[in-house]
């Protein structure tokens, strides 16, 4: 696929992590052609990637192989109404819109329901090369596309494929809100150690470097994470304490409680999205 055209509709920095996963992944950036109303991104986008632009998302689609969708949620549903005339059988469309389900962007892109389409949940990280992202295909998408698409987001971290829809939901909340998870750990346990003493640069590096040790240790491992949380906890040692401490304020039915929660609102923001425009 690596000859075929692909169109990103929307070039924000999503668009720019994967347009810079492809190119560097061998991908000929002749090839890339993107869309964005904004002649400031564009100008910045084609200093950084050779790449073609447009302000046009009718003239940057035509004719492509491979369609994505990098827009805010909000706005899928008018710019894919907008394509919809000249959308091909053939080609395969990428949405990377939060929320928004498979029935309903078919059901604007293609009035015969016969576009192959494929919703990506991503998340942040895949801005430094290092995402998650879950995929999940309506059955119009061929095994070539699913190949092109995990191909794609690849470029920019894992990919996992889920075959039920549903389950997009739990993704949502456990990858796609969880980097900010963490995020709000780190930014604790900052916070902690400066008013315990220490100087706030040595506190933010220990403490994302812990980060940081944890996760790559976790990757490397073929144990489990409560395994390796067993082997750093000595009896009567200071990890024993601090995570006793976690268990007193029911940490583990907080963070379900948390994760229910977004999961909740993320079923619900693809019935409001999913809703046709009048």
């Amino acid at each position: 696929m690596k000859n075929g055209k692909i169109t990103f509709i929307g070039g924000g920095n999503m668009a720019r992590s994967l347009i810079g996963g492809l190119i560097t992944d061998g991908f000929n950036p002749q090839n890339i052609h993107v869309a964005d109303p904004n002649p400031d991104s564009r100008q910045s986008l084609t200093a950084t990637y050779p790449v073609h632009s447009y302000d046009c998302n009718l003239t940057a689609a035509q004719d492509c192989d491979i369609l994505v969708l990098a827009v805010k949620p909000q706005q899928l549903q008018s710019v894919a109404r907008r394509l919809a005339p000249q959308w091909s059988a053939d080609a395969l469309l990428i949405s990377i819109a939060a929320g928004l389900q498979l029935e309903d962007i078919a059901r604007w892109i293609s009035p015969s329901n016969t576009a192959a389409i494929v919703r990506v949940m991503p998340n942040t990280p895949a801005l430094v090369q290092a995402g998650a992202s879950a995929l999940c295909a309506n059955h119009h998408v061929s095994p070539a596309q699913r190949d092109h698409t995990e191909a794609l987001l690849r470029a920019v971290g894992t990919t996992v494929w889920i075959e039920n829809e549903s389950q997009m939901d739990a993704v949502t909340a456990l990858s796609g809100s969880g980097p900010a998870y963490f995020f709000l750990l780190m930014e604790a346990m900052e916070q902690a150690a400066i008013e315990m003493g220490l100087d706030p640069e040595t506190a933010r590096l220990l403490c994302l470097q812990t980060a940081f040790g944890a996760a790559k240790m976790a990757l490397e491992s073929s144990v489990s994470t409560a395994t390796l949380r067993e082997r750093v906890t000595s009896p009567g040692g200071t990890t024993e304490q601090a995570l006793k401490t976690f268990e007193a304020g029911d940490l583990r039915a907080l963070v379900k409680k948390s994760l229910i929660a977004a999961a909740d609102q993320s079923q619900l923001l693809a019935q409001q999205l999913g809703q046709d425009d009048d």
